[in-house]
């Protein structure tokens, strides 16, 4: 199988719609409230509910609200506290397919997947060095698909390409990046707007696919209801938070109607 067939079969679908599970801020972040785990596992579980509810292919478990993030090494305690709390999230769905991404330590992200046995990571830096709002992250592609090969190589990398909130060092076509990524063994790439619940540029979408044909390309921010058919005139799939929240706000809860909504809007394109 080429790797947009391998993509297919991991979600058991085309054009697979990941929803986020955005978690409450954890022990050591700015925001964290002190009180334990206990709130941010009840928070968590609603989310997943409304998320499966809904009807979405898979869900991603991402430490959203601990700005600003570790850019190259996760802190200890995130890394032990996400793994709790995706432990927990396993428990009680353990067929469905699952996401990690420990912002922005890919490393971390993979060790838990392996604990928890989700399938995939979103890598938010994979192959370029770049300046992000918490400062210079270099990344060594290499060192990561070693370090996959040692603990568990049927963990995906799903690879954001000039990732919101930061810049390359050296900024080259968006199409450029995405073929690097590719090259050096991302299991898909993830093109996203600037910004969180940003919508895409369905030009970057359109040249990246249009030059990686039989390879997964992910919309990484601002689908939604209205948009969904354009875009996956060219995507192969996409993470969706912002729009399945109460009000379309990243910051609000899962909304299960929306969420049932959207999904039958995608059964329809599917069709």
């Amino acid at each position: 199988m080429n790797k947009l067939q391998e993509f297919n079969a991991l979600f058991g679908t085309e054009k697979p719609i990941v929803g986020m599970v955005h978690l409450p801020p954890l022990p050591g972040s700015p925001f964290y409230d002190g009180t334990g785990l206990g709130g941010v596992v009840d928070k968590a579980m609603a989310d997943v509910d409304s998320l499966v509810y809904g009807g979405v292919d898979a869900i991603q478990v991402e430490n959203y609200h601990d700005p600003s993030y570790f850019v190259n090494e996760a802190a200890y305690e995130t890394v032990a506290a996400m793994s709790i709390v995706a432990e927990k999230i396993r428990e009680r769905n353990p067929n469905l397919a699952m996401g990690i991404c420990l912002l922005a330590d890919p490393y971390a992200s993979i060790a838990v997947a392996h604990c928890v046995r989700a399938q995939f990571i979103r890598a938010t830096f994979f192959s370029e060095a770049s300046v992000d709002v918490g400062g210079l992250v270099l990344r060594s592609p290499h060192k990561l698909l070693r370090y996959r090969k040692f603990l568990d190589p049927s963990i995906k990398i799903f690879a954001d390409v000039l990732i919101k909130h930061s810049a390359p060092l050296v900024m080259r076509p968006i199409e450029d990046s995405a073929y690097d990524a590719a090259y050096f063994c991302a299991d898909a790439v993830i093109i996203s707007g600037k910004r969180t619940g940003g919508v895409t540029d369905i030009e970057d979408v359109k040249k990246v696919k249009e030059l990686l044909p039989n390879y997964p390309v992910m919309v990484g921010s601002g689908l939604n209801v209205d948009n969904a058919e354009t875009f996956f005139r060219y995507a192969d799939g996409s993470f969706v938070g912002s729009s399945l929240k109460v009000d379309g706000d990243a910051d609000n809860d899962v909304d299960k109607e929306r969420v049932a909504a959207f999904m039958e809007r995608m059964k329809s394109l599917r069709a």
